[in-house]
């Protein structure tokens, strides 16, 4: 069981002791009463974002894991497709990649999950090792700051960490950043787990991130918010509006008041924040269709998904993402006029937008590849990290008016 305190765990909320290894998952353990979908509890500990921190003067390092690949058994007459090798692990050091590694030594875990039930199947496979060929330091360099990404798309149990050389790295002063959002931010499609979009960002702009994107279930629920509430955080994002078109979980009604209740609650915590809200990228499939999607029968063995909601419904309140697009720019520039000023919007062509679609297309038609992963998390680092910065020069800019003595 990993619990050495010369490691730090970022990115998760609680550290869940296993009888198979030290199990991270994204949300607080009073979160599990309040969903009754294992499917969800498996989201919750894919690794996305979740990173192992600490100091090393060693060239080598070795991770002893337990890791699930997972076996998604679709209601049909959605198609069950193989599962996915376990995905890698990548070592970053100063914000850049420098190695990405998969387990070796032993047989992969195997995660049934199945669509009718909502339940999972856990076979946590045997004991693997990581390991890692990092560069070597400068000349009297010493020891470096390493962290240790986690696949995105597996349960990874930990268990130990062994190099020649390991310390506790100096804390991180990096802006803490919260995000929430869909599969695209879990890093659906993404090269490795510190490539994907939102995995890119906070590299490039020196975040300490916690993600919170759950593949096919950012729905806006309560307990997430109250989470997000509860976090100490510098900057918070929410993408919200593919999920719902891929379950067509809700249309135009419902979706108003449920994006103001999920800000009201962040606000309760965390009232001047720079508080970020994305709309969809564009997706070809879903920009004048309403839901639900699936992948296309008719099209495999290649993975193509598809909608197939019927445009009469737009007009009985069916949402498109170019309708989600219209309402979240108009609920944030309402919130903005009645005084929060620190509500930002950022339209989701402006990551992603049919051009980019173009030039660097979506080959499952619904997840951007790795090059469009690149590119998103190039443009939303710049987004990000601005918001970070106009609100240290306001911190700075208050701090400057109000004497020393009432700090």
């Amino acid at each position: 069981m990993m619990t050495d305190p010369r490691i730090e765990v970022l990115g998760a909320a609680w550290l869940e002791e296993t009888p198979h290894g030290l199990l991270p998952h994204r949300l607080p353990a009073w979160t599990r009463a309040q969903y009754e979908s294992e499917l969800y509890g498996l989201n919750v500990t894919q690794g996305s974002g979740v990173r192992l921190r600490f100091a090393t003067a060693s060239d080598r390092l070795a991770l002893r894991v337990r890791a699930s690949r997972q076996l998604f058994e679709p209601v049909p007459p959605a198609p069950a497709l193989p599962a996915r090798d376990c995905g890698p692990f990548d070592a970053v050091i100063d914000g850049e990649v420098v190695a990405t590694s998969v387990p070796t030594g032993g047989r992969v875990g195997l995660l049934r999950a199945d669509g009718a039930t909502a339940t999972v199947d856990d076979d946590p496979g045997d004991e693997l090792t990581v390991t890692f060929a990092l560069p070597p330091a400068p000349p009297g360099g010493g020891r470096r700051t390493v962290e240790i990404w986690l696949p995105y798309r597996d349960r990874v149990r930990l268990l130990a960490l062994e190099a020649d050389d390991l310390a506790a790295a100096e804390p991180s002063d990096g802006p803490r950043w919260v995000h929430y959002g869909s599969s695209i931010s879990h890093g659906a499609e993404a090269a490795s787990p510190a490539r994907t979009w939102v995995g890119v960002a906070a590299r490039r702009a020196g975040l300490d991130l916690h993600n919170l994107g759950f593949g096919g279930a950012a729905l806006m629920d309560p307990f997430v918010a109250r989470t997000i509430r509860d976090l100490d955080v510098d900057v918070v994002s929410v993408k919200v509006g593919i999920n719902v078109l891929n379950a067509d979980a809700y249309g135009r009604r419902v979706f108003g008041p449920l994006l103001h209740g999920f800000l009201d609650t962040i606000r309760e915590g965390h009232p001047d924040t720079p508080l970020l809200v994305v709309s969809p990228i564009f997706c070809p499939i879903g920009e004048d269709l309403p839901g639900p999607t699936m992948i296309d029968p008719a099209r495999l063995p290649e993975v193509r998904f598809r909608s197939l909601g019927s445009p009469d419904r737009i007009a009985e309140g069916a949402l498109t993402l170019r309708a989600m697009r219209e309402l979240i720019a108009g609920i944030v520039a309402d919130r903005r006029a009645a005084g929060d000023h620190e509500l930002h919007h950022l339209d989701g062509l402006d990551l992603y937008g049919e051009a980019d679609d173009a030039a660097t297309p979506m080959a499952d038609l619904l997840h951007p590849d790795p090059p469009a992963h690149e590119l998103i998390g190039q443009r939303a680092a710049a987004v990000v990290a601005d918001l970070v910065r106009g609100r240290a020069r306001a911190g700075s800019t208050a701090a400057a008016r109000t004497p020393a003595g009432q700090r």
